[in-house]
């Protein structure tokens, strides 16, 4: 379970207070106005940025002051963060050894990895050559192979054409979520969260609500959501 416990972010005249728990497993989007703070939190429970105040926690242990690389997690973000100098194996393979001194059960990992994301004989190729949603998917790749129980996205597909983009999440949702990983999602589309999240996150005006079950939540929007989707 991760628990986000009275935390407080503060840069500059920017504020936001969050207290909630995600069950282990499943699918929570973060949603909000820009600005709002989503990606500052997501972040904050990354280890990318340090809280003013308050603890996150995983499975009752507080990992607030941990290292990114020391914390149950792994993190996708808009640029997929992969080497454009290694080929595609070697970038997905950093996840099994920074040296990348792979054993050939290490290296049967990459391949298996890149297959389950659709990227099977395209090891030996350099990102460059790749589309933005194939280098997505070797992101993917990677992250799989961290094998690490909470998964940060961070609108990893935001520049995808929307078919791409969809494609995208329900792989999310194959291989995450079907492997029992607890994914939280930023973004800022609601047609996102409705088709994979099974909960959502609020975020607005400097404070956190939820997370809220996703259909309902958006069917029944408060007044701050439907401003935010400029219902009437």
């Amino acid at each position: 379970m991760l628990t986000v416990d009275q935390l407080e972010l503060r840069q500059e005249n920017f504020r936001l207070s969050a207290s909630f728990s995600l069950a282990a497993g499943g699918i929570t989007a973060l949603i909000g106005p820009s600005g709002a703070g989503k990606s500052s939190l997501l972040n904050v429970i990354g280890g990318f940025y340090n809280p003013a105040s308050g603890r996150v926690l995983w499975d009752g242990t507080d990992i607030t002051d941990l290292r990114p690389g020391a914390r149950p997690c792994t993190s996708l973000f808009q640029d997929n963060n992969l080497f454009p100098h290694l080929t595609i194996a070697a970038n997905v393979g950093l996840a099994l050894s920074p040296d990348l001194r792979l054993s050939a059960a290490q290296e049967a990992q990459v391949t298996a990895s890149l297959a389950q994301v659709g990227l099977a004989d395209m090891g030996t190729r350099k990102p460059a050559t790749l589309s933005g949603g194939q280098q997505a998917r070797a992101a993917l790749a990677r992250a799989l192979l961290q094998d690490r129980p909470l998964v940060l996205l961070d609108e990893p597909f935001s520049a995808l054409g929307p078919a791409l983009k969809l494609e995208m999440l329900d792989l999310v949702q194959d291989t995450f979520a079907g492997a029992g990983r607890t994914v939280l999602m930023v973004t800022h589309d609601p047609q996102d969260a409705l088709r994979i999240a099974d909960e959502i996150i609020f975020v607005a005006d400097g404070s956190v609500t939820g997370p809220h079950p996703a259909r309902s939540f958006m069917e029944n929007p408060p007044p701050a959501l439907r401003a935010y989707l400029g219902a009437s």
